[in-house]
């Protein structure tokens, strides 16, 4: 059943960023997403571990919404910290490797936690070691697990919990 569920999720997942990105939806355009859609989808079954765990729910399609949202405000908020930083003569960094606790268990949810944090300017993912994330933080507010779980970790994690469990 995971096998099925896993290829009609990206199945899915493919045919809306097709039919998004292409703006239409007249049957020629519709049946050449299809047709992509499950091509990759066939050609795709053994490598299907990125959608492993993820939940077909609504409120799961709500939270992926959600985080990408959440990513791109803390993407141009991250960068604007960081032009503000560089362009500062004084060069006011902190820098700190800190622990920040995860809850998520899965692999994927992990990866895309580690990855967002990483990808975000001013952090870098260090390690993920059992429930701890270990994060090098250019401007760290705070030293303690508390502080860098808080700043660092929770406003991902709350959509990843919804998507992945």
């Amino acid at each position: 059943m995971s096998q099925a569920s896993d290829s009609l999720k990206l199945f899915a997942t493919l045919l809306v960023a097709w039919i998004l990105l292409s703006g239409s939806i007249a049957f020629d355009v519709v049946a050449v997403g299809v047709a992509a859609a499950l091509f990759i989808t066939l050609i795709s079954q053994n490598s299907l571990s990125a959608f492993s765990g993820l939940r077909a729910l609504p409120q799961s399609f709500g939270a992926s919404l959600g985080y990408v949202g959440f990513f791109l405000s803390e993407l141009v908020r991250a960068n604007l910290r960081m032009a503000k930083i560089v362009l500062d003569p004084a060069l006011p960094i902190r820098p700190a490797i800190v622990r920040a606790r995860t809850e998520l268990t899965h692999p994927v949810a992990r990866l895309l936690l580690a990855n967002s944090i990483t990808l975000t300017p001013g952090t870098l993912s260090v390690e993920i070691k059992d429930e701890w994330l270990y994060v090098h933080w250019v401007v760290a507010e705070g030293t303690d697990n508390e502080t860098a779980t808080r700043e660092i970790v929770e406003g991902f994690e709350r959509y990843l919990k919804v998507m992945y469990g």
